[in-house]
């Protein structure tokens, strides 16, 4: 037989999706894959069963229904100050997953460099990758997770030809600052390069932090390419909707590369969608409220068990250091932590490019009573290790 492609051969299994398997197979508390255990809001789910019943269920325009596009411009206008055209400036996409993958294929040439903060999300070095480019990795140091400006710009040096920048960020939950913005932005138009952000957590911030967007600093417009999505804002994560914003000469590219790759999202959830797009500061506000309380449970009963761990900014995860354990494996640590503790965790080594086994992390997007008993099950990580 012929050989499979050289291309894909040193793929795993995404190490997120395969904890989950994990805590089923033990019947751990699964904090491992990012999705809430709490329903969307009402006003959405009213929407969705409208829309089961009336429609559309046929294919909507490729690149996203007109209300759909609408509604979006009008809510990301008004977050981020900038002007988007909903017609010629967005493209619409099976999740964020895609929009990343439609962004990465639509700018890069195989042999070109991308370069990608770790920790990253695992995705990004797989989507360079599938579209034969090589990633460049700048280290974000913990536990401040700063960069260094002279190492960034080495990359850029290579010859890179875009940066991916997660902000907030998965897995450490960092929020980028005015100042670091304003470095990358400097960088990358001295060096001609694209960025393709991922702000699919830009919603989702703990006091005093805030989102920029990276398209609205000074000359960033056309060389930025928004990738985000309605899962983590709505808890909707099942419904894969996400979207690119961008100028209209990349946009135009990606629709092609979308269309290609998926066709189009679909009809009747962007329909059900237009409503949580429409709602006002208010539902932003109780969501900010609402994650401060999850994010602040979690940490309180950490700091009670005793596990130390770097406490985020945005997002909802918490890198939790276990070095105290003398962990050399930590995909092992984490298969035991699931078996014995019943809670299930991602092993850092998946989000790091530097050797490390100190970190897994949690996600806290989940009911009190879900959070406290991974916090009960937890309590007894001590006593159970020192079985090991």
């Amino acid at each position: 037989m012929q050989e499979l492609s050289k291309r894909t051969a040193s793929f795993t299994e995404s190490i997120i999706r395969k904890m989950t398997r994990i805590s089923d197979q033990y019947g751990a508390v699964n904090l491992s894959q990012g999705f809430p255990d709490f329903d969307p809001p009402k006003e959405i789910l009213t929407s969705l069963k409208e829309a089961s019943m009336k429609g559309p269920h046929q294919y909507a325009v490729t690149w996203g229904a007109q209300n759909f596009r609408e509604a979006l411009a009008h809510k990301q206008e008004h977050f981020s100050g900038m002007k988007i055209d909903p017609n010629t400036e967005i493209t619409v996409t099976c999740g964020s997953t895609e929009a990343m993958m439609a962004a990465m294929m639509a700018i890069t040439n195989p042999g070109d460099q991308v370069i990608v903060f770790s920790p990253f999300y695992e995705n990004y070095g797989a989507d360079a990758i599938l579209c034969g480019a090589e990633p460049l990795y700048v280290p974000l140091v913990p536990p401040a997770f700063h960069f260094d400006g002279d190492v960034l710009e080495a990359a850029f040096k290579k010859g890179a030809k875009a940066l991916i920048l997660c902000n907030p960020s998965n897995p450490c939950g960092k929020v980028f600052t005015r100042e670091e913005l304003k470095l990358i932005s400097a960088l990358a138009i001295k060096y001609d390069a694209y960025v393709i952000t991922d702000e699919v957590y830009e919603h989702i911030l703990y006091e005093p932090y805030e989102h920029l967007y990276l398209a609205s600093f000074p000359g960033m417009r056309e060389r930025t390419i928004t990738c985000s999505s309605l899962s983590k804002t709505y808890s909707i994560t099942g419904w894969r909707l996400g979207y690119v914003i961008a100028e209209e000469r990349i946009i135009d590219r990606i629709k092609k590369v979308h269309d290609f790759l998926t066709v189009g999202a679909a009809a009747p959830l962007m329909e059900a969608a237009v409503t949580g797009l429409l709602f006002d500061d208010k539902y932003y506000k109780e969501l900010q409220r609402h994650y401060t309380h999850m994010r602040d449970l979690f940490l309180k009963g950490l700091d009670e068990i005793g596990l130390p761990y770097i406490k985020p900014q945005g997002a909802y995860y918490v890198l939790t250091d276990i070095s105290e354990f003398g962990c050399k494996n930590d995909v092992a640590f984490c298969e035991w932590l699931a078996k014995e503790v019943k809670v299930a965790a991602v092993p850092g080594s998946a989000f790091f490019k530097e050797q490390t086994h100190s970190f897994i992390r949690f996600h806290f997007a989940k009911k009190d009573e879900t959070l406290q008993l991974a916090l009960q099950n937890l309590s007894e990580i001590y006593k159970k290790a020192d079985r090991r």
